[in-house]
């Protein structure tokens, strides 16, 4: 079914947050779980987990908490937007989130994209107002798993940990 979906998730980062994740909107899953990459079949919080060689966080709080205390923020490009389920090819009508506001009172100097999408959008609705390029990532979907084995997609995101841990932009 398609229909106008508002964001309805606050972004995740604090004071200490150094890179920012985004994603294009919230899957129904995540809308319904409450919290990003919600879906099981989403890599994002195996790929985090393996990045920092933690456990699978299991909960809302253990994820925020892997987050927070590796310097990484979350959110999505858009505010709202007409979609179809999870498709984010059949995204119309896109209205960005306010992310130059986040980024001026944050310490964050790196911005990742997760998907082609996401880049696409953020290139084209936020980089003017940011006037900082993001790092395109793969998408860690269930949709992508055809394109980018496990091992692959987890080496592609090796870059997102230099730039948390580093006090200067990665591009």
């Amino acid at each position: 079914m398609t229909e106008r979906i508002v964001h309805p998730l606050e972004p995740v980062y604090d004071e200490n947050s150094r890179v920012l994740v985004l994603g294009t909107m919230p899957s129904p899953k995540s809308r319904e779980c409450g919290f990003y990459y919600s879906h099981p079949q989403n890599r994002f919080w195996r790929i985090l987990a393996d990045l920092y060689e933690l456990p699978l966080p299991k909960t809302n709080g253990e994820k925020r908490a892997i987050l927070l205390s590796h310097r990484i923020a979350l959110w999505d490009v858009l505010k709202s937007c007409v979609i179809e389920g999870a498709d984010d090819g059949s995204i119309r009508e896109p209205v960005p989130n306010d992310i130059a506001a986040l980024l001026a009172r944050t310490g964050i100097h790196t911005v990742f994209t997760t998907g082609t999408k996401a880049a696409v959008l953020y290139r084209r609705l936020c980089l003017k107002g940011t006037g900082l390029a993001a790092v395109a990532l793969p998408s860690t979907s269930p949709a992508n798993c055809r394109f980018y084995s496990y091992e692959k997609l987890l080496d592609a995101y090796r870059i997102l940990r230099a730039a948390a841990e580093s006090s200067r932009t990665l591009s």
